[in-house]
């Protein structure tokens, strides 16, 4: 709670300091920061602009409409880097603008993925809604038919038992020699984590548009994820993506196999999947950006 009256002091003490405040709005008990800020922003007479996030946002939504829509309706402008969120909000609010997460794409080494190796990586926070349990599952699939196949799991610890968990289960399994379970790493370290890697696994649950995928993407590794929440929206099956049903590791185990066995798989995949996420690149959503709150600032000039 410290931290939150630490925010809404900021907003309320700096009120002089800007035209335009910008609030990213997650579900579960981080809305309620969001709406200690909004509220605060609404006394100040501050203008902003709200973006939604989280694949979990549309159930939040449909249990607490009335909060989500008076949040909502005091913004000038609601954005989303979904289509996913965009569809599935419309009925809060039905002017929400898309705009997409935005990566440094010159920072990441695309590396054409001709000839794919069992080299993968997993890099989500170890939380039960990413499901790392999966990404173990696949590999104790994948090892009798690829001894070599080597897994790299790289995400901070969530505090909810699964980090624990997901190293007793490759202890349990064995795959000691086949897994490595590395903690969080700074973002400027990411690109050369996924260069090492040819695949690139998502076990999520629930997920929106993650910036990690869309990382692995442009790095040209092969994706695997599972097809929940917007993920349909950011890889199309058998284009830029494999996508897989949630908690299906014999599933996941076989794209992995079918990248391997199939060069003419893999190239496609990453080329098809740096291409895509060119659109990501900031010269591409910083106009955008730009345009909407110099808009914001001059209807409240």
């Amino acid at each position: 709670m410290a931290r939150l009256a630490d925010m809404v002091a900021t907003v309320w003490r700096r009120r002089a300091d800007y035209d335009v405040a910008v609030v990213d709005v997650y579900s579960g008990a981080a809305f309620v920061w969001a709406e200690a800020v909004t509220a605060t922003l609404h006394a100040a007479k501050r203008p902003y602009v709200v973006t939604l996030h989280g694949g979990n946002l549309p159930a939040f939504a449909s249990r607490w409409p009335r909060r989500v829509r008076r949040l909502l309706r005091g913004a000038h402008t609601v954005t989303t880097p979904s289509v996913y969120l965009r569809d599935r909000l419309r009925h809060v609010r039905d002017d929400l603008t898309l705009v997409p997460h935005a990566i440094e794409l010159g920072s990441y080494r695309f590396r054409d993925r001709t000839r794919a190796a069992p080299r993968l990586v997993w890099l989500r926070a170890f939380h039960r809604v990413y499901n790392p349990m999966m990404a173990v599952q696949a590999i104790v699939r994948l090892t009798p038919e690829m001894p070599d196949v080597h897994l790299t799991m790289v995400g901070s610890d969530a505090g909810d038992g699964t980090f624990a968990s997901t190293r007793d289960a490759i202890a349990e399994s064995g795959l000691g020699n086949h897994i490595e379970v590395r903690g969080g790493v700074p973002k400027a370290d990411v690109p050369s984590v996924l260069d090492k890697a040819d695949i690139f696994l998502n076990t999520s649950t629930i997920d929106n548009t993650p910036v990690s995928v869309i990382e692995a993407m442009a790095c040209g590794l092969c994706v695997v994820s599972t097809s929940v929440g917007g993920i349909p929206d950011l890889l199309c099956d058998g284009h830029d993506g494999l996508l897989v049903p949630s908690g299906d590791a014999d599933a996941m185990a076989n794209a992995v196999k079918r990248i391997v066995a199939e060069p003419d798989v893999s190239r496609a995949l990453s080329r098809c999947a740096r291409a895509r996420v060119e659109a990501f690149d900031w010269s591409a959503v910083l106009p955008r950006w730009a345009s909407i709150l110099d808009n914001v600032a001059a209807a409240h000039a």
